[in-house]
């Protein structure tokens, strides 16, 4: 693959929102994951777990969960107060409901000796604290798996399949947790549900690259 062709495929990626009744091949989605795995992380700690669901009981479980936690924060003066937008965000935090297949994606904590280090020192020393603040606005932890989820993308992009990045769900992360089993060390931290695109979104454009980068020379 040449560049102009890399670039075709991640200027042609898009975030699907709607799916095809149309079952995904675990094989597909495996080997989707596994080229995923190769991302960049954190001390080589990979420490990620991808939880595939292709049980529609089982998603339909976990839109339940989002939905409720959706519907209660519906109901506070702050969100009425905040006119349609809030309503409008919390009715589209469960449209995964309807994807054939969804890739929940956990990582667990990650302290190199380093932080490790850090987090001793704090306690007796301001400029110590001000460093682990530092440390923490480029959390490794999900620095790892945000780059595992990038591969991913572009990997099912390349499959013919369309999936979204989700945070928003993990608004009701407690109740993900337990219809999946997922305990500590791990943390849920994205959902990415897939499947084969029902629509062709639009490209948005992007920021000129003069807006957007500094030359340092």
């Amino acid at each position: 693959m040449d560049t102009a062709d890399l670039a075709n495929l991640i200027k042609g990626r898009r975030s699907i929102r709607t799916w095809q009744n149309k079952p995904v091949p675990e094989e597909m989605l495996l080997q989707a994951l596994e080229l995923a795995t190769y991302a960049p992380n954190a001390g080589n700690q990979q420490n990620w777990k991808f939880y595939l669901i292709l049980k529609p009981a089982t998603i339909k479980a976990v839109a339940d969960a989002v939905q409720a936690s959706a519907d209660y924060v519906a109901t506070w003066p702050e969100a009425a107060k905040s006119g349609d937008s809030v309503t409008k965000m919390m009715q589209k935090l469960s449209l995964f409901r309807s994807a054939p297949a969804l890739i929940v994606v956990a990582a667990s904590q990650y302290q190199s000796a380093v932080e490790q280090l850090v987090v001793l020192r704090e306690k007796n020393d301001p400029k110590a604290k001000l460093i682990h603040e530092w440390r923490n606005i480029a959390n490794s932890r999900i620095q790892s798996v945000s780059s595992a989820i990038a591969y991913l993308l572009l990997v099912l992009h390349q499959m013919g399949l369309g999936a979204v990045w989700m945070t928003g769900p993990l608004q009701a992360k407690g109740e993900i947790e337990k219809v999946l089993g997922i305990s500590s060390p791990m943390d849920a931290v994205a959902l990415i549900p897939v499947g084969y695109p029902a629509e062709t979104p639009p490209l948005r454009e992007r920021k000129p690259i003069k807006d957007v980068c500094v030359v340092i020379k």
